[in-house]
């Protein structure tokens, strides 16, 4: 049986419909991260899981029994926010310690899950400070610290790591993920940061317009991604219109009306005439000095556009001749390469057959 079970849950704000028919299951243990752009619907869901909110249909369960009717406080779940929402008047420890003096637990037991609770966040030696002595990523371990002292089953994080900086936020990540492998605790994620979704999560649900439109391992939303939307949402990807030719001999065949026969994987289900976008990660696609030889079937001449330097890797924007941009990343330390290729510089952009996948619509 799933911890958390969500079984057709709608959510309307008058003539807006927040969130639309979403079922879920969530396994005890996970990290489940709740994926998608500002007003998709993933916080308003997060607030029906704690009890902030009452869906209009459907139904939640947690442990199969129903959640409907049970206020926030009596919930086993407790929510983490971006904003931290520290006591500024309370030391550490009083900070954390303020869920089971709620509770009512004996004053023994407080200090010593506070003093456990403490050294699990590795901040041992802060009890006694203030909020405002903290930095931004102690002040996020205090809010998850408060979050676990009482043991709950479920721990919602509504984009709180938003307030931090880029490398305090990678530290971070690291730390939640250890954070959330020690305590067995199931976390729900809620965030809009594509990157930090896939480094973090068992699962992802990618949603947009209140619906859930893929649930799936990180790998396989970006590698299989399920419709354009999610394609084009999980990173950087290059899409060409296309039309099916074919579909045979282990090889399907696409013609784009800019760039002509492309040579692909077949897809499931995938029929002569269909009409879609071929969707092609960056990295996968090579750029080549024009007149080296290249031997892949998907071939063309260009130019270099644009380009730009992310240290480890360059993104490439290369202007076919045949019309289209297609943008490649090359590692800036890949074997054989001499130097980098500059604006103006002539082409070839080459990608395999099994490079890209087909996507109706």
């Amino acid at each position: 049986m799933p911890l958390l079970e969500i079984k057709g849950v709608t959510r309307r704000f008058g003539d807006l419909v927040a969130v639309d028919g979403v079922s879920l299951a969530i396994e005890a243990g996970e990290f489940f991260t709740l994926l998608g752009p500002s007003g998709c619907g993933k916080t308003t869901l997060l607030r029906m899981i704690a009890g902030f909110d009452e869906p209009d249909q459907g139904a939640l369960f947690l442990d199969g029994r129903p959640l409907a009717g049970i206020p926030p406080e009596k919930r086993p779940v407790h929510t983490v926010f971006q904003s931290y929402a520290l006591f500024p008047h309370m030391t550490v420890a009083g900070n954390i310690a303020f869920p089971l003096e709620m509770a009512g637990k004996p004053r023994g037991e407080i200090a010593r899950r506070v003093a456990e609770t403490l050294a699990l966040v590795h901040l041992e030696e802060k009890g006694g400070a203030y909020p405002h002595e903290l930095s931004g990523g102690q002040k996020q371990r205090v809010a998850l610290a408060r979050g676990l002292v009482n043991r709950p089953r479920l721990l919602l994080l509504d984009e709180p790591l938003g307030a931090l900086d880029a490398k305090l936020r990678e530290e971070m990540q690291v730390e939640l993920i250890n954070l959330q492998r020690d305590v067995g605790v199931t976390f729900v994620f809620v965030t809009h940061a594509q990157q930090e979704a896939l480094a973090l999560s068992h699962r992802i649900a990618v949603m947009n317009r209140g619906r859930v439109e893929q649930l799936d391992t990180p790998e396989r939303l970006y590698t299989a991604p399920a419709s354009r939307f999610v394609a084009d949402f999980i990173g950087k990807i290059n899409l060409v219109d296309v039309e099916v030719t074919g579909n045979s001999h282990g090889h399907a065949g696409l013609r784009s009306p800019a760039l002509g026969d492309l040579a692909a994987e077949p897809g499931n289900g995938v029929v002569p005439g269909e009409r879609g976008v071929l969707a092609l990660r960056p990295e996968l696609v090579r750029v080549a000095a024009r007149g080296e030889t290249v031997e892949l079937r998907n071939r063309f001449p260009g130019t270099v556009r644009e380009l730009l330097y992310l240290g480890d890797v360059t993104l490439y924007k290369v202007q076919l001749e045949a019309g289209p941009v297609i943008e490649a990343l090359l590692a800036n330390a890949a074997p054989g390469r001499a130097k980098l290729f500059k604006a103006g510089d002539a082409v070839t952009v080459a990608w395999r057959h099994d490079a890209g996948v087909f996507l109706r619509g």
